[in-house]
């Protein structure tokens, strides 16, 4: 019986590798993946105005360097869609100085359990003296 397994997986050893060379079992022609697609010729370009650059003159560009990746990036300026329209209408204007007070420690934003609000009220130290208890 073992003579007969042993046949048998190198026979199938020998197919599968049989797929891998140029001839064999699994030949068949294979398109060329180059000459798929017949490459245009260069042509050039019809617009004869250009001026070739001026040695120190600086380039003309239309616009910086951070507005073509910020171009890039997010696809240019484009129009606000209905619903970003109403969302910023039902929004309203905001509080010229709204950076400044939502920082301030008078400001009451979120309902703070008492453990965060003593952990957020504790002096800043090193760590050297923290220590950790399990249980209440």
């Amino acid at each position: 019986m073992k003579t007969v397994s042993k046949l048998a997986l190198v026979v199938l050893g020998a197919t599968a590798l049989s797929g891998c060379g140029s001839t064999g079992l699994f030949n068949r022609d294979r398109p060329d993946e180059f000459a798929v697609q017949r490459q245009s010729p260069l042509v050039v370009p019809p617009d004869f105005a250009l001026k070739p650059p001026q040695q120190g003159v600086p380039r003309p560009t239309d616009e910086t360097l951070q507005g073509q990746t910020l171009d890039a990036l997010f696809g240019g300026p484009s129009a606000r869609s209905d619903v970003e329209t109403s969302a910023l209408g039902l929004a309203g204007t905001s509080d010229p100085s709204i950076r400044s007070t939502v920082g301030d420690n008078g400001t009451h934003t979120v309902a703070k359990g008492r453990v965060t609000q003593q952990i957020l009220a504790a002096p800043e130290g090193d760590g050297q003296s923290a220590q950790a208890a399990v249980g209440a």
